[in-house]
């Protein structure tokens, strides 16, 4: 879950989200001693005179295309959020037919707050 707000909110948001059965563990991630990254799969129309641009603009956001049909392409990206709007933002003149973004997921650097989960 990502949450911006002051402490008192936060703090709200900790103990609603730590009644949940499945949480192990609550972390704040500082953005200085995390990484972030998200995730988002995008459907866009594809004729094959367009193919070509979109392979291109893909490859320099690194994405990948995972699946080709007639008239559309599925492109997978990861990365930090500005680079999923930048994406999204340059995908919106070839057509979005769909799109899955699954919102931020991050890990704190380094081996300090690592929690153990016992077995």
């Amino acid at each position: 879950i990502v949450a911006t707000g002051d402490n008192e909110i936060l703090e709200q948001i900790e103990k609603q989200v730590a009644k949940l059965i499945d949480v192990r563990d609550i972390k704040e991630l500082k953005p200085e001693e995390s990484v972030y990254r998200e995730l988002v799969l995008i459907k866009v129309r594809a004729s094959m005179e367009q193919r070509q641009g979109i392979i291109t603009i893909a490859d320099s956001f690194r994405a990948k295309i995972i699946d080709f049909s007639s008239d559309s392409l599925i492109i997978e990206l990861t990365g930090a959020p500005q680079k999923m709007e930048a994406f999204i933002g340059l995908m919106e003149e070839y057509g979005i037919l769909e799109l899955a973004r699954t919102g931020i997921a991050g890990l704190g650097r380094g081996t300090k707050h690592i929690t153990y989960v016992e077995q």
